[in-house]
């Protein structure tokens, strides 16, 4: 039976990159697969997806509008891979979810569960309500603990507390973070927050 899988972490655990290697999977074994990306993410390029181990490839993109059950799909898909899932919208999510269980087509999606608030990204909160399979990837805060929340900062180091719940960017605006080093930034220099590094 096909399940909608939702694979989350904080920024930086690799979602991209075990994104990449499941597609590599499938194509090994002659399968094929559609790979999807939000479009106004384009810190790799317009409908490219790219890792911090420097893996890229091309993708389709999805916006608030995409319809998946009617995107030209190819004949004999194996897999949907989606990147950038917390910008799905609730109704995209229910599409996916539907499309794993009537169509039987494995929908694996990949993203942030919470945002440098952290608030639940709309698409996230879906996924984590309605996806038959959830797991969380790890990655580790520069204090040695488990990251699990995402900070975002400013030009010179400052935590950022307020703004829009979507500013792209890399290492440069955002940090995985564990809850201690998160708390600890409250408006304060992350440089002298335990264990945070500029």
């Amino acid at each position: 039976m096909a399940k909608l899988y939702f694979r989350y972490a904080a920024m930086n655990a690799g979602k991209s990159t075990a994104l990449l290697q499941a597609a590599y999977n499938y194509e090994e074994r002659g399968m094929t697969v559609a790979l999807f990306t939000a479009a106004h993410d384009e810190r790799s390029g317009r409908g490219v997806i790219g890792s911090r181990l420097g893996l890229t490839r091309a993708a389709a993109t999805f916006g608030p509008e995409t319809r998946f059950e009617r995107a030209a799909l190819p004949a004999q898909l194996a897999c949907l891979l989606i990147d950038e899932a917390q910008f799905l919208t609730s109704e995209q999510v229910v599409q996916l979810h539907r499309m794993a269980h009537v169509e039987g087509l494995p929908v694996l999606c990949y993203g942030l569960r919470g945002d440098f608030r952290g608030e639940a990204f709309p698409g996230s909160a879906k996924l984590l309500t309605i996806a038959d399979e959830l797991e969380e990837m790890k990655t580790i805060c520069a204090c040695g603990r488990k990251a699990s929340m995402n900070m975002r900062i400013d030009a010179e180091g400052r935590r950022v507390l307020h703004g829009e719940q979507v500013l792209i960017g890399g290492n440069d605006r955002y940090r995985a973070v564990c809850p201690s080093c998160y708390y600890a930034g409250d408006g304060v220099d992350i440089h002298q927050a335990p264990g945070l590094f500029g």
